[in-house]
């Protein structure tokens, strides 16, 4: 009984992440609208609410193209399972319902967000396209870089709370939000976090003015949104990690949500502000800037949860 109770209560977060990732898409044409001094979409249904539907029945809709020289059977599952782990992910938050709640959440979190370097890189080589394979090599690339600083940098919070349950940080966090106790790192999460997902300024994975479309460029129609949703699930994803993390992350009450939704927000709003960042900047600034700062900051918060415990002590 407990095992079907658990598979309702996914496919229940399913349902909810999917429509959460529709109109996240909406949220983002609309405010990269007025950004640049235009509406946005406004025609389907009442000030454009039905237009995500609208836009899902004309990408389900459409016939897939499939390359001659692919890899086929690589070429049309790499996007399934990129969606799979982008929903697998979703495992580890701490909802209202308490779903699943395992003492090494924060492993599988990084265990299953590594996986998803696997898929990328997957769908731009089996398309057997010199630009998506040039845009798969410098997602793994990047990826793989700044998975290294974001595991540093949470490795400074861990030592805090010592536990590696992401529900400990919710009780952690109840007098001082650990965004104030610790801002230099918070502020690089954010900028990991970015790169992780592939977003603005850090978008060198779907370089449209060097790479046509990057590693999706052979796909249409399923194929390519179901790359799309996985996206947008990631973005949700990282948005409701960095709530739980930085933002106090008391998730019984409705400011979690408005928090998430604050932080989808600047992320979309990210993505109308800034240019392009040059890509062997992108590799300075995670190997050279971030690298020794989140080390620094971890012998600064070792230091730090020795002080607390010998204080409690």
């Amino acid at each position: 009984m407990d095992l079907i109770l658990m598979f309702m209560e996914f496919m229940l977060i399913v349902v909810g992440v999917l429509v959460g990732v529709a109109f996240l898409t909406l949220m983002e044409r609309k405010i990269l609208g007025y950004i640049q001094i235009r509406k946005g979409p406004n025609k389907v249904g009442i000030i454009g609410l039905l237009q995500p539907f609208s836009d899902a029945i004309k990408l389900f809709s459409k016939e897939s193209i499939l390359p001659y020289m692919a890899n086929l059977i690589i070429f049309l599952f790499s996007p399934v399972f990129s969606l799979l782990l982008s929903l697998l992910l979703w495992m580890v938050a701490p909802l209202y319902c308490y779903f699943f709640s395992f003492n090494f959440s924060v492993l599988f979190f990084f265990s299953i967000s590594s996986l998803g370097v696997y898929t990328i890189m997957m769908s731009g080589w089996s398309s057997n396209s010199n630009y998506s394979l040039l845009g798969s090599l410098r997602a793994v690339a990047q990826t793989i870089s700044y998975e290294v600083s974001m595991f540093l940098i949470l490795l400074s919070f861990l030592c805090l709370i010592m536990s590696l349950n992401l529900y400990d940080f919710v009780n952690f966090q109840k007098f001082i939000w650990l965004m104030f106790l610790n801002m230099p790192l918070s502020l690089m999460w954010f900028i990991s976090s970015l790169a992780e997902t592939n977003r603005t300024p850090f978008d060198f994975a779907e370089g449209e003015s060097e790479l046509v479309s990057g590693f999706n460029v052979e796909y249409s129609g399923v194929g390519f949104a179901l790359i799309f949703m996985a996206e947008y699930s990631n973005i949700l994803f990282m948005s409701l990690i960095s709530v739980l993390i930085f933002l106090g992350g008391n998730f019984y009450s409705y400011f979690f949500f408005m928090k998430l939704v604050i932080l989808a927000f600047i992320w979309i709003w990210v993505r109308g502000t800034f240019p392009r960042y040059r890509y062997d900047k992108l590799m300075f600034l995670s190997w050279k800037v971030f690298l020794p700062v989140s080390l620094n900051f971890f012998l600064f918060n070792i230091g730090l949860s020795m002080f607390i415990m010998i204080n409690i002590i």
